[in-house]
């Protein structure tokens, strides 16, 4: 299922994609990686009331097996080992913006109740490197990696039945728009690396991720 917004949903929707590219983006400088960090949020978080046990529940993307932390440890492993300078460019932009989705999470369960944010799932089982995948060969990764992200944009729109609360299923339906995208990319990373393409058809993968930003260079 596509994930759109409805246009009660537009503005807060252009914010966060605007937001996004400036939050989230590695920057290169004199041969040199880094992040740029800015204090707003990837997406403005606001609650209608105190909700502890969905609180609870959003642990699951907070620190959970299918979670913002385990796809950006995850894809920054991966990208460290990379060889092609394309897939190991997508999966720095994808990492950070992965991290982004978790202090956007992060900032929700504490306002919903949660203020002590534990590194765990909703039943208290701690963060486990062993969710984040080692070994397997390049095209094994993308594929794995498409699995995941549908798995954790099946989980955001689980979650968006489980409140009436307006401004949290807008957030979640954002992330879940987001994890869609990163789908899509991953699937497109797989097959062109399987049919041994042509720098010309990565650099427009790349493209296609920056255009998903609403950012044209």
């Amino acid at each position: 299922m596509t994930v759109t917004p409805s246009s009660q949903y537009n503005n807060l929707w252009n914010v966060g994609i605007h937001r996004l590219y400036v939050h989230v983006r590695l920057i290169e400088k004199e041969g040199e990686e880094m992040f740029s960090y800015q204090k707003r949020l990837l997406f403005p978080v606001h609650v209608d009331y105190k909700d502890e046990k969905l609180a609870r529940v959003l642990l699951e993307h907070f620190a959970g097996y299918d979670s913002e932390l385990t796809a950006f440890m995850r894809l920054m492993h991966q990208r460290l080992q990379a060889e092609n300078p394309y897939i190991r460019d997508l999966l720095g932009m994808l990492g950070s913006e992965e991290l982004a989705h978790m202090e956007v999470i992060g900032t929700a369960i504490r306002k919903l109740g949660i203020d002590n944010l534990p590194l765990t799932d909703p039943k208290g089982s701690p963060w486990d490197v062993g969710y984040v995948e080692k070994e397997a060969s390049s095209i094994e990764l993308m594929r794995l990696n498409e699995e995941a992200e549908n798995r954790m944009k099946k989980l955001y729109m689980k979650h968006v039945g489980m409140t009436s609360d307006s401004n949290v299923k807008k957030m979640l339906l954002f992330l879940s728009s987001r994890e869609e995208v990163h789908q899509r990319l991953f699937k497109k990373a797989g097959i062109l690396l399987s049919q041994n393409a042509g720098n010309e058809q990565f650099s427009a993968l790349i493209h296609d991720y920056k255009m998903s930003l609403r950012i044209i260079k």
